[in-house]
């Protein structure tokens, strides 16, 4: 991407690079470089085969236009190719890039790769000022060129289906593989307890055991492999003996998955093969090996990692177009830390990840998973917490004297059922006695309570809905008997799992504690609903799911147009007053236009954005998406939207309408989902216990303080537990939606990767303190500069 300076923006001349992998996400990163690139005024270049087309240059550099990342987002791997190349290596390899580089007056690179990939960006960066001055000792390039190419800058981004680049959460591709896996997994676990079978499963992850531990957690494996957390020396003799138990206790299948870098504590290589054999031997069980292989890489991406390249894509360019107002700006790469996408230094991470490797030879294991970072290191904390039960024989575990009751409450959510499962089995290795309520709170005063062990939440986490029951009802008319439920069954504790039914019961337990005593105990809830419309938490349980059924719908709609006249597209999403599915959908499906309730809009608005898409329709793009949140306007409902678009685009476009309706609260979870729900129901039931043992007083609980009665969410980049109570001022209970909500700062980005002429605030990015506007400029000469 070429110059810039503090006054404006000028000739900003670029390219984006794909190398060594393909993977799935790539092309969302791809489209977002692109335009966000030319919508501040830069002329971009693709390069294709990665360092190989850099190398050998000619016709593998070629400028970028709007239209040429178009219908890119529901493409899988990557479309301007990739490829390993040697010659980069060498200095004279390097020497060609640069001066094909400099042809092109491109100085600004956006590296799309691993860690190896990032690294051999870096040292050109480092080189560049003597590949320069070589090329000028060999007359290849004039003292001018030079001069007006002095600087190289790079922005990395990581693209790996492993996961195993330090200083991210997630990198680009690891969503969509996982996708892949629990696919097969959901797929196997119906053949094997069919038949009584044992499955291996190995799965990609040669250094990285992130894949198979999150699949596993996912799918509630029986075993997983890994490399960074080898098992003990006498591994072979406790797995038998637990899938015997399991076996004995009627279990009709064992799932265990095995990362391909897999080892002992001696560095010893664990094989599929190897374990299949010793089950056989020793067991006698029928067991099958599955490899996953290279099926991992492929198919559509998900809805997560296109919004995520999305993002990352046009931070790239912010950070480019900050780095170019200085010199020797070090290179960065753009990385996700909770919520939030930052900038962190690019060989700094590098040097952790291959730390990582250096602990591993050097049988160092924790270190190794510690460096791998915060995301990492939680989820096999939840991994070790859930699989201290799973070997053991429920007689092991330690008992408390405290009650502690789960319920779910509102509409259904994918993901609910496995946050039930996570928090049943995290209770009773805290030693606790856990109590099902089915139907909510209107099954709690009904008395329909029971308790539920270990083995009744089994081959939960896939299962879609709720399986405990749900219902919209509120406990306000119903305390008493409410109260009395809790007393007959001395319940301890409460962990509501729902949507905005929960939150409000939740305040209303809260405030009746003044009058019954049974609700001054420990009570949390997980905020689990398809519209993610609760305050005091950025995501909730299953709008994950939800939002992968609007993408696969809006890909599905979209390709029933190809090769027919121009055509557009208008399709009504749920969220009630909340526009999140819309916006995020919109954003992953790469909508043109997208209607809610938060953004108030009029009949003139309506009007612009059809003349838009009148405008885009006479360029190449045959196909145009427009989203409408369910109650975004009373009067401009989807038939009005509809026959507007359909009047006005006579002769140009025409016009189908599509309402998504309950497909979008169905199905089985996302992998997200399933481990988003594991893991906020564990560490909900882990604050539970930490409380009760801090109210326990006088051979009771009791306590009324706000500070325990909780919603445990994500903000920003941590999990964090509020009172209900402070969170009343946050919402607007008439449109049950927060006041404030984060995704908000997404519209600008969905408006500027569909040509719309709007500001874009990069306040959320994390890198600034003051909000800095970028709007579209006429590219510049060097003499305006």
């Amino acid at each position: 991407f070429g110059t810039f300076t503090k006054q404006s923006v000028t000739c900003f001349q670029g390219e984006s690079i794909k190398i060594l992998v393909s993977v799935n996400g790539m092309n969302a990163a791809v489209r977002a470089v692109v335009r966000m690139g030319i919508y501040v005024g830069a002329k971009v270049y693709f390069i294709h085969e990665g360092y190989q087309g850099m190398v050998d240059g000619g016709d593998n550099i070629i400028e970028a236009t709007w239209e040429s990342v178009s219908s890119m987002l529901q493409v899988g791997g990557t479309v301007i190719g990739s490829a390993r190349c040697k010659e980069f290596r060498t200095h004279e390899g390097r020497l060609k890039a640069a001066l094909n580089l400099v042809k092109h007056s491109i100085t600004n690179l956006c590296v799309i790769g691993g860690d190896g990939s990032l690294t051999g960006a870096n040292l050109f960066r480092e080189e560049w000022s003597g590949l320069l001055n070589e090329l000028v000792e060999q007359g290849l390039v004039s003292e001018e060129e030079v001069r007006s190419n002095s600087e190289l800058h790079i922005v990395g981004m990581v693209g790996s289906i492993d996961n195993d680049f330090c200083g991210t959460d997630m990198t680009i591709g690891t969503d969509s593989a996982l996708h892949r896996i629990i696919e097969v997994v959901d797929a196997i676990m119906t053949t094997a307890q069919s038949h009584q079978r044992t499955f291996v499963l190995e799965v990609m992850g040669r250094h990285c055991g992130y894949l198979a531990m999150v699949s596993a957690l996912a799918c509630g494996a029986d075993w997983v492999f890994i490399p960074e957390m080898p098992p003990e020396d006498d591994w072979e003799d406790v797995m038998c003996q637990k899938l015997s138990e399991n076996r004995a206790e009627r279990k009709r299948l064992n799932i265990i998955i095995v990362a391909e870098g897999a080892i002992d504590c001696h560095n010893k290589p664990i094989t599929c093969d190897y374990i299949k054999d010793l089950v056989v031997r020793r067991l006698g069980f029928d067991t099958r090996v599955t490899i996953l292989g290279h099926v991992q890489r492929g198919g559509t991406p998900s809805a997560f990692d296109r919004i995520l390249a999305s993002r990352m894509g046009v931070e790239a360019v912010l950070a480019l177009l900050e780095a170019s107002d200085s010199d020797n700006t070090p290179a960065c790469v753009v990385s996700l830390v909770g919520n939030q996408a930052v900038r962190l230094p690019l060989m700094e991470c590098v040097q952790m990840t291959q730390e990582v490797q250096k602990a591993m030879d050097e049988k160092k294991f924790e270190d190794a998973v510690r460096l791998r970072g915060r995301y990492f290191t939680q989820v096999s904390v939840y991994v070790d917490k859930l699989a201290s039960v799973i070997y053991v024989t429920t007689d092991f575990h330690p008992q408390s004297s405290f009650n502690v009751a789960v319920l779910n409450v509102g509409a259904p959510a994918a993901g609910m059922n496995g946050a039930v499962r996570s928090a049943v089995r995290v209770g009773i290795t805290e030693g606790h006695k856990m109590f099902a309520v089915n139907d909510g709170f209107e099954g709690f005063y009904k008395g329909q309570i029971k308790e539920i062990k270990w083995g009744d939440v089994g081959g939960w986490t896939g299962q879609g809905g709720s399986l405990l029951g749900t219902k919209r009802t509120l406990p306000g008319a119903h305390l008493d008997k409410i109260a009395e439920q809790m007393r007959i069954y001395n319940i301890n504790a409460l962990l509501v799992i729902g949507g905005f039914e929960a939150y409000v019961g939740l305040l209303e337990l809260s405030t009746a504690r003044d009058k019954y005593n049974e609700f001054c105990v420990p009570m949390v809830m997980v905020p689990a609903t398809v519209s993610n419309n609760i305050p005091g938490s950025d995501l909730s349980i299953g709008s994950d799911t939800a939002l992968n059924a609007i993408t696969d719908t809006c890909d599905r709609i979209k390709q029933s147009a190809s090769g027919t006249k121009r055509r557009v597209f208008i399709i009504e999403t749920m969220g009630g007053y909340c526009g999140y599915l819309a916006t995020v959908g919109g954003l992953a499906a790469g909508a043109d236009t997208v209607y809610i309730y938060e953004e108030p809009f009029d009949i003139r608005d309506l009007q612009a954005n059809v003349e838009h898409l009148t405008q885009k329709m006479k360029t190449s793009i045959q196909r145009g998406l427009v989203l409408r949140n369910e109650n975004c306007n009373e009067n401009f409902n989807t038939d009005f939207i509809y026959q507007l678009y359909s009047e006005e685009g006579q002769g140009v476009f025409d016009c189908r309408k599509n309402i998504l309706g309950h497909m979008q609260q169905g199905g089985a979870p996302s992998p997200f989902d399933r481990n988003f729900g594991t893991k906020v129901a564990a560490k909900a039931i882990q604050w539970v216990t930490k409380t009760l043992k801090e109210s326990f007083k006088g051979g009771r609980v009791f306590t009324n303080s706000p500070d325990t009665a909780c919603l445990l969410g994500m903000r920003r980049r941590a999990m964090v537990f509020q009172p209900v109570s402070q969170l009343r001022d946050e919402t607007d209970f008439v449109h049950r939606i927060p006041k404030e909500q984060w995704w908000l700062k997404l519209r600008p980005l969905m408006k500027i990767l569909a040509k719309y002429k709007t500001s874009y605030d990069v306040s959320d990015s994390g890198q600034l303190e003051h909000v800095t506007q970028i709007r579209p400029r006429e590219t510049k000469t060097s003499a305006d500069i």
